[in-house]
């Protein structure tokens, strides 16, 4: 499974790196991928946890600092961590179909 998945260190999640059609690969190997993705995709909400915790500690700092090159600096990481987040939900939400597939 590590060759049809990269891990992602921005997203630190391991996200599908397919090379084929889904088509070309065998039903058992398909079944494979499904559940591998499942189990990552599981994973996605205790990850978006976790980086909320980060940005609320961070938010917390920066309603008490006074010097404005930080506070710029924490903004920028707030802004990063909250584009991770999205991004994890995109993959959560946009994959869903092929979750959904295991259970057809």
């Amino acid at each position: 499974m590590k060759k049809l998945f990269t891990y992602d260190e921005r997203l630190g999640i391991s996200i599908p790196d397919l090379n084929l059609e889904w088509d070309e690969y065998t039903k058992g190997e398909q079944q494979q991928i499904l559940v591998h993705w499942e189990n990552i995709r599981g994973s996605i909400p205790d990850r978006i946890k976790e980086l909320e915790s980060t940005i609320n500690r961070k938010q917390f700092r920066l309603s008490d600092e006074s010097n404005f090159t930080k506070s710029c600096q924490l903004n920028s990481e707030i802004a990063e961590l909250a584009s991770i987040i999205n991004d994890l939900w995109l993959w959560y939400r946009a994959n869903q179909a092929v979750s959904e597939k295991m259970h057809n």
